[in-house]
């Protein structure tokens, strides 16, 4: 599950909790299901992940929540899953973020060897100006993460990051 902000009152913003909503729903439909949670603190704490993992635990067993407090983007979120699920056999996964994110967010996974899968996600609330102006924002930083992505496979070290 990719992050996404924290207010300054560490609640998740509406984007993560959107993220939590649809992963929640996902692993309570997979109940052998690992949730990957990533994210790093951002401009407020807690971290992302442990936002996610406390949103997620009165549904999901603690043993099938992994943190990865460390991922500060999209790319470093994408490199650290890919490591997890290739070091745990998981073959597949399904990348829990936005409609708008997915595209990019699932480029990455597959770039560094993981099937994906994606999931719906409802943004019925939203005015059409703020979806418009996230599919904007991730049709300019799909190119970014492209390059990125084979610099990461390279084994050269990216410092800029797109969320």
């Amino acid at each position: 599950m990719f992050g996404a902000a924290v207010r300054a009152d560490g609640r998740p913003s509406g984007a993560l909790a959107g993220r939590i909503a649809l992963a929640r729903r996902l692993a309570l439909d997979d109940v052998g299901a690992v949730v990957f949670c990533s994210g790093a603190v951002g401009v407020h704490g807690p971290s992302e992940a442990s936002v996610i993992a406390d949103g997620l635990r009165d549904v999901i067993a603690a043993r099938r929540l992994v943190r990865d407090e460390e991922s500060r983007d999209t790319l470093q979120s994408a490199l650290a899953a890919a490591a997890y699920a290739k070091a745990n056999g998981i073959e597949r996964c399904i990348a829990c973020s936005d409609n708008w994110h997915q595209p990019r967010a699932r480029m990455l996974l597959r770039m560094f060897g993981v099937r994906t899968q994606g999931a719906w996600m409802e943004h019925r609330t939203l005015p059409s100006r703020v979806r418009a102006r996230n599919y904007a924002r991730e049709a300019l930083a799909l190119p970014y993460d492209v390059v990125a992505g084979a610099w990461a496979l390279m084994g050269t070290r990216v410092t800029r990051a797109v969320r």
